[in-house]
C-alpha cells in the first residue's frame, strides 16, 4: 500500500475544485492510497483504519476475503473512511478517466461525512489518533493479561450495538452557555485543574494555544484545538462524556451502565477491563452513523459522481466507458435493493420535486393525476433542498419522508415475493404490491435496527443485572442469546436476567380456503393469507454459566 502518485493527486485536486464550485463542502486535507484488488477485498470498515486495534476476528475476515477472491475475482473501485484527514483507497489498475469518476464519488462521501448531523460526534476528534492510542493500550494490556484481553473484547463486542447513540447526539446539539461550549468549560475548569492538576504556567499555555487556534481557524478553531487535545490526552473524550451526562442514568446504554455500575469492574484488579469496554464502546459509536445512513450516503456519492463526471472535460471520449461502469453500479434490481441505485434516484426525484414546488400544501391537496403531472412553480430550489436533506436526515427519515407513489410509478418499482409451486416444485416470483407504503415497509425492514434493550433500574441490584427487551415486532436471534448473556455475566460479576418476547405458536391459514383461490394459467399460485403469530413474554436467567428460560 502506498500513496497515489503526483499525477493522480493532481487529478484529485482538480476534482476538488469542481466539486466545491458545485456546492460540496469538505476539508482540504485528504489521503489517497493505492492498493491491489486483493487488498481492497480485505479492507472492512472496522479494520481499514491503519491504527485500529488488532482482534482475532479481523484475521478471520481477512482469510474469508482471500478465499472469496480466489473463487470469485472482482474489481472493487474504492473504499473511503471518515477520519481526519479523510482516507481513501483505490485500485492500482484504474485508468485516469475511471479515477475521475471515483474521485467525485469519494468527495461525495467525504462531504456527507463532514456535513450530515448524524456524524456530528465524529467532527471534533482525530479518530485515527484516538485509534492509535487505543491500539497501544490494548497491546500493553495483552502484555500484562494475555488471552484474557481478547475474551473481554469478545464479550464487549457482543454488546456494541446496545449503545445510546441518539443520547450522545442530543447532548452535542444542546446550545452553548454564555457562548462557551460545555466541552471547553470542562476542559479548563475540571480536566486541567482537578484531574490533571497542571501548573499555572501550563494552564496559561493551553489558553494561549486555544486562542491561537481560534485566531487561525475562526469558527472551527475549537474543533481543531480539541483534535490536538485528543492526541495528548486520549482519555479526555470519555471523561467529558461521563461528566456531561446531566440526566439521571436511564439504562439506555448497556455498555456504559456496565462501565459505571459493574461490581466486578469496580474491583481494583479488574479496572483494566474498563479501558477495553470504553474502547469498544467508543469505536461502536464512531461507526453508528455510517450504518444508519447507507442508502443516503451511497446515493449522495452516486448522485455527485454522475452529475460532475459528465461536466468534466477531462473525460472526453470515455462517455461510453462511464455509462457501462455507472450502469453496473447504479442499476435498479427488480428483486432486492441496491442502495446506490435507490439513493441516487431518490435524490434526483427530490431535487426535481423541489424545483417544481411540489413539497407544498398546494401540491399535496391535488387529487387529479393530470393536475399533479402538470404542477410546476419553477422555484429552482431543488439543489438547496437536497443539500438540506443531506445535512439533516438519516436512512429511516429519508425513506419515510420521500418515497411516495409518484416515485414508484416513475421508476416502476414494486415489492416482489415468491411462492412455492407445489406441482413443479419451483419457486415462482410475483409482484406482491406496487403501493408506496408497502415499498417503504420493505426498505425499512432492510435498515439497521439494533434491538431496543435497556437496564431495568428498579430490578437491578448488586446481585442481578436485569435487562428488558422492548419488543418491536422482531424477536431476538435465539442462537446469540446464550453467548451474549455468558459474556454479560462475566462482565457484571453476577446473575443476569433478560426479559424478551418470543413466538408462542403459529396458526397456519385455512388450507381449504387457500386452495380455493383461483389461479390463472401461466401465473404463480397465490401466496394466500399470512400465518397468524401468537407472542409470549419469556425470561432468560444466566447464573454460574448456566442458562434457564421460563415463561412470564
Amino acid at each position: 500500500m502506498e500513496l497515489i502518485d503526483q499525477h493522480a493527486k493532481a487529478i484529485m485536486e482538480g476534482c476538488k475544485e469542481r466539486a466545491r464550485d458545485a456546492g460540496l463542502r469538505f476539508e482540504d486535507e485528504t489521503l489517497e492510497y493505492i492498493v491491489t484488488n486483493r487488498d481492497l477485498l480485505e479492507l472492512s470498515p472496522k479494520i481499514m483504519i491503519p491504527t485500529m486495534y488488532d482482534y482475532w476476528v479481523h484475521d478471520v475476515e481477512v482469510l474469508k476475503g482471500k478465499g472469496r477472491y480466489e473463487l470469485y475475482p472482482s474489481n472493487p473501485f474504492e473504499t473511503v473512511i471518515n477520519t481526519r484527514p479523510a482516507i481513501s483507497y483505490y485500485n492500482d489498475n484504474n485508468p485516469d478517466w475511471l479515477n475521475v469518476m471515483i474521485f467525485y464519488h469519494v468527495l461525495g462521501h467525504i462531504d456527507f461525512f463532514q456535513n450530515n448531523l448524524f456524524f456530528r460526534h465524529t467532527w471534533d476528534d482525530d479518530f485515527t489518533g484516538q485509534a492509535l492510542a487505543d491500539k497501544r493500550a490494548i497491546t500493553r494490556l495483552r502484555g500484562e493479561y494475555g488471552r484474557w484481553v481478547d475474551y473481554v473484547i469478545e464479550f464487549a463486542r457482543s454488546l456494541d450495538n446496545l449503545v445510546d447513540f441518539h443520547g450522545l447526539l442530543s447532548s452535542l446539539h444542546r446550545p452553548r452557555r454564555n457562548g462557551v461550549s460545555p466541552r471547553l468549560d470542562y476542559y479548563f475548569d475540571v480536566f486541567l485543574q482537578e484531574r490533571r492538576k497542571v501548573s499555572v504556567n501550563d494552564y496559561v499555555k493551553e489558553i494561549e494555544r486555544y486562542n491561537a487556534c481560534v485566531r487561525e481557524h475562526g469558527a472551527e478553531g475549537e474543533d481543531v484545538f480539541f483534535r490536538e487535545v485528543a492526541v495528548g490526552h486520549p482519555e479526555f473524550a470519555a471523561m467529558f462524556e461521563k461528566a456531561g451526562r446531566s440526566r439521571p442514568d436511564q439504562g439506555r446504554d448497556v455498555l456504559q451502565f456496565l462501565l459505571d455500575h459493574s461490581p466486578l469492574l469496580e474491583r481494583e484488579e479488574n479496572r483494566w477491563m474498563q479501558d477495553i469496554l470504553q474502547i469498544v464502546r467508543r469505536t461502536s459509536l464512531y461507526f453508528q452513523p455510517q450504518i444508519r445512513t447507507k442508502i443516503m450516503n451511497e446515493g449522495w456519492a452516486s448522485y455527485w459522481h454522475e452529475t460532475l463526471f459528465m461536466q468534466d472535460d477531462r473525460i472526453s471520449g470515455h462517455e461510453v466507458d462511464f455509462a457501462r461502469v455507472n450502469a453496473a453500479v447504479t442499476a435498479m434490481p427488480r428483486v432486492g435493493l441496491n442502495p446506490y441505485a435507490l439513493g441516487l434516484r431518490l435524490f434526483s426525484f427530490i431535487e426535481e420535486s423541489a424545483d417544481k414546488g411540489r413539497y407544498s400544501r398546494d401540491f399535496t391537496a391535488l387529487a387529479d393525476i393530470e393536475e399533479r403531472r402538470r404542477f410546476d412553480l419553477k422555484t429552482h430550489a431543488g439543489r438547496d433542498f437536497i443539500f438540506a436533506v443531506r445535512e439533516n436526515y438519516n436512512d429511516f427519515l429519508f425513506i419515510n419522508s420521500f418515497i411516495e407513489q409518484d416515485f414508484l410509478d416513475r421508476h416502476r418499482l414494486f415489492v416482489a415475493d415468491k411462492v412455492l409451486d407445489e406441482q413443479k416444485m419451483v419457486w415462482r416470483w410475483y409482484v406482491k404490491s406496487r403501493k408506496a407504503e408497502d415499498y417503504k415497509a420493505m426498505v425499512r425492514e432492510s435498515l439497521y435496527h439494533p434491538p431496543h434493550i435497556t437496564v431495568d433500574l428498579d430490578k437491578t441490584g448488586e446481585d442481578t443485572l436485569y435487562l428488558t427487551h422492548h419488543f418491536e415486532g422482531m424477536p431476538l436471534v435465539a442462537e446469540f442469546i446464550h453467548n451474549t448473556m455468558l459474556g454479560l455475566e462475566f462482565l457484571w460479576g453476577g446473575k443476569v436476567t433478560l426479559e424478551t418476547t418470543e413466538v408462542k405458536s403459529v396458526k397456519k391459514p385455512d388450507q381449504q380456503a387457500q386452495a380455493a383461490q383461483p389461479t390463472l394459467p401461466g401465473m404463480a399460485p397465490s401466496p394466500g393469507p399470512e400465518p397468524e403469530i401468537e407472542w409470549q413474554r419469556v425470561r432468560y436467567v444466566m447464573k454460574d454459566r448456566k442458562l434457564d428460560k421460563g415463561v412470564i
